[in-house]
């Protein structure tokens, strides 16, 4: 079975690329598998700084395949996503890797793409890149990190509009509520976030990481209720008919139906 994940180094930076392009990148569970053991490597290994990820192709990912996925989370809960590792690459499951992480968008940027963003430290993004928290459209509700972070990294107001519209916005709108930090030209993204790992690669390996570690306490003080929270209401909400609706509807290229049971 061929790889789903690209890894390389650069350096002290190390490279980590989802490669479905033919699915556009939607992650499956090897492909959840793959991320969270290249994020091991990046984390474990003393002589990598840093982290980038990206998608190869035209889109960073439409988010979960989840004919694949959805069995695994209503059998394992919401840790399904963090592959079952040490090292989880969306920091809630698992223990967050102890290194900063640039990521680069580009094309369909859904779902799990944005919660990932919120995870990573620094995000850049080609003006190309449509991003949207679709999960209620399917049936569901995020489970990545997008309810616990989004309200406290982009604010209640804009986490709130596209959290429950499932509404599409594109590169202007995530810089202005703050998912991205740089917007460039298509195909500029990820050559632009590998000068950005370069860049913390050069400083202090112990004073970025002690810096990084800091800040997560100081951001993640409450998120550990949410998460317990989460854990409790997710396997309700992944049984229930809607669900199994948002999902036949997905794979039937319908709109969904919901009934609200």
């Amino acid at each position: 079975m061929p790889d789903n994940v690209t890894v390389e180094r650069d350096g002290h930076v190390l490279l980590i690329g989802v490669n479905r392009p033919q699915k556009r990148n939607a992650w499956d569970r090897q492909t959840i598998a793959e991320v969270a053991a290249a994020y091991g490597v990046l984390a474990e290994n003393a002589d990598l700084r840093a982290g980038v990820v990206f998608g190869h192709g035209d889109h960073f990912s439409a988010g979960l395949d989840l004919a694949d996925v959805l069995p695994a989370v209503q059998e394992q809960g919401p840790k399904a996503l963090s592959g079952g590792g040490r090292w989880d690459p969306f920091g809630l499951w698992g223990e967050p890797v102890p290194k900063p992480v640039v990521m680069a968008v580009q094309g369909y940027a859904f779902t799990l793409t944005i919660e990932l963003a919120l995870a990573c430290d620094i995000v850049v993004a080609a003006d190309d890149v449509r991003f949207a928290q679709l999960e209620i459209a399917r049936g569901i509700l995020p489970f990545g990190g997008a309810t616990l972070r989004a309200p406290l990294q982009l604010g209640w107001g804009n986490a709130m509009r596209y959290l429950l519209t499932a509404e599409e916005f594109g590169a202007a709108e995530a810089y202005r509520i703050g998912l991205v930090q740089e917007v460039v030209k298509p195909g500029e993204q990820l050559d632009r976030a590998r000068e950005l790992a370069q860049q913390i690669a050069r400083c202090a390996p112990l004073g970025v990481q002690a810096t990084l570690a800091n800040a997560r306490i100081a951001q993640r003080a409450a998120e550990r209720a949410a998460a317990d929270h989460l854990v409790e209401v997710l396997p309700t909400i992944t049984a229930s008919a809607d669900a199994q609706e948002g999902v036949a509807s997905f794979v039937e290229r319908r709109t969904a139906e919901f009934q609200g049971r």
